[in-house]
């Protein structure tokens, strides 16, 4: 790995010190790592981490360095990863759960903030996930206000969170609700009664989920309350696997598209929101603009992906990257028409399942092919509302900062997802699944192909049993069915002799 070259970005990170919230999750990791790549002479990464039990923080900062996308950094530049320093915390407790002496070292050292922890489960309780994506906003502008040399707060939001519009501008609407008000509820009502008016109050918001919902609260809370902070807003889409940094189809989870589409697909391979965060920084510093900057994070204006193309594409990929302990031949088959989406569902997904579990208790073993399928699915549909509906992303502000950038950081930061050739990024996201999400080893794929081939057979086989089956049952119930299959029989047999041996 060759320096990074001396940038206008890079040199404004240099000696400084960067904090960010979040860095344990899927954009945490990548932005952390971008940071400690390409700006060698940072100083510091100060990153929040919650204790849990059995893991005291430090063993959390060892796990999260041990990840595969620090693999880069750990063979050429392993001293960078002592640059990264633990702070203990909660986002959901007053100030922070940051002690008094280390908020005042946050408050002294720190001069850029990230944060992006957030909740992101779709259906979070609306208690826990307003205490952490707008309260924790909130913990966050306070810590920012003590600190004496910040030049930049970014904040990352998502692109849905005003998504009861169509089109959808670079700027803050006005909230589905007042933040101060809900928040004073939810302190003095208790857990049961909130979760009943849950639906009332995400719907009188138009809003899908309390995700959705507290994230569109919070970025109004940031209007109201971060005057006078510089600042700016970053809106991904949906963020999948890299593009090419630190390496080609990196990802840590199995949250995926679901089988209901619309046409087009917004997604964001993750290199670009973690670009993104860091030049905004930059800009936000450099130039101090009046108001909340906001930059949109997506592809679907740009570079619009097609859906059946992910469909056919993705089947490609997985057929000729197939997992080595399948149990049935790989498909993807997105469905415009829930009946069918369903019906299709269960007999592909939970018979199979359900089959392999009765196995299991046969032979001894303990069964769990149908809990996990009932995580995947339940993870699939999370995103169903995103991947069934479209919008109109404006993302003029992003190419107006990309143009602003010099070409060494337009390389190093790269914002123009117009370079994406999706069926390349997709067989990469399909090798990166199999890679770093499911750990299976390269050097299991030939066994693996081989396997997949007679699976295809098996699969043949089977639909042709199912439907020989189908066909006597009602032959055999039907007399007028049963001739009617001796006739197409018989033509069939005089059509073959037609034909020359």
């Amino acid at each position: 790995m060759e320096r990074p070259p001396t940038t206008p970005i890079t040199t404004f990170f240099k000696n400084r010190s960067v904090f960010i919230t979040g860095a344990t999750g899927f954009l945490g990791k990548a932005t952390v790592e971008k940071l400690l790549r390409t700006c060698p002479e940072l100083q510091a990464v100060y990153i929040l981490i919650r204790p849990k039990s059995g893991s005291d923080i430090q063993t959390r900062l060892r796990a999260l360095l041990d990840n595969s996308i620090f693999d880069t950094l750990r063979h050429h530049s392993p001293s960078a990863l002592q640059k990264v320093i633990p702070i203990r915390g909660d986002i959901t407790l007053p100030s922070l759960g940051i002690s008094d002496q280390d908020q005042q070292t946050l408050a002294s050292e720190v001069s850029i903030v990230i944060h992006s922890a957030a909740t992101v489960k779709f259906d979070e309780k609306l208690k826990l996930s307003v205490n952490i994506n707008v309260q924790g906003s909130q913990r966050v502008l306070e810590l920012c206000k003590r600190m004496s040399n910040l030049v930049a707060l970014v904040h990352v939001s998502t692109a849905y969170a005003n998504c009861e519009r169509e089109e959808i501008e670079e700027l803050i609407y006005p909230p589905p609700a007042d933040p101060n008000k809900l928040i004073e509820t939810m302190e003095w009502m208790d857990e049961h009664l909130v979760d009943k008016i849950t639906p009332q109050l995400i719907g009188a918001g138009n809003k899908p989920n309390t995700y959705t919902y507290t994230k569109a609260l919070a970025e109004h809370v940031l209007k109201e309350e971060a005057q006078g902070l510089p600042i700016c807003i970053v809106r991904p889409s949906i963020v999948t696997a890299t593009w090419k940094e630190p390496v080609a189809g990196w990802v840590d989870n199995l949250n995926g598209p679901s089988g209901l589409m619309a046409a087009v697909a917004d997604l964001v391979p993750l290199d670009f929101p973690v670009n993104l965060i860091l030049a905004a920084a930059w800009w936000t510093a450099e130039n101090q603009p009046g108001g909340i900057k906001v930059y949109n994070c997506c592809t679907g204006t740009e570079n619009p992906l097609l859906w059946k193309d992910l469909e056919n594409w993705g089947m490609k990929f997985l057929v000729s990257n197939p997992l080595s302990d399948v149990f049935w031949y790989p498909a993807t088959d997105f469905k415009t028409n829930r009946i069918w989406h369903n019906i299709t569902d269960f007999w592909i997904h939970f018979v199979p399942a359900y089959a392999m579990d009765v196995y299991a208790n046969m032979s001894g073993r303990k069964p769990g092919m149908l809990r996990i399928y009932g995580k995947i699915t339940k993870a699939v549909q999370s995103l169903e509302f995103f991947t069934t509906n479209q919008w109109r992303f404006r993302t003029g502000n992003v190419s107006e900062l990309y143009e602003m950038m010099g070409d060494e950081d337009k390389r190093l930061f790269n914002l123009n997802v117009k370079e994406v050739k999706w069926p390349t990024y997709i067989g990469k996201y399909c090798l990166g699944l199999r890679k770093y999400t499911m750990r299976d080893d390269h050097g299991t794929l030939p066994a693996a192909r081989k396997w997949v081939r007679k699976l295809y057979w098996i699969q043949k086989c089977t639909q042709f049993l199912l439907i020989w089956m189908f066909l006597n049952v009602i032959m055999f119930r039907f007399g007028g069915a049963r001739r009617v299959w001796a006739f197409a029989f018989e033509v069939a047999v005089r059509v073959t002799r037609m034909f020359p041996s």
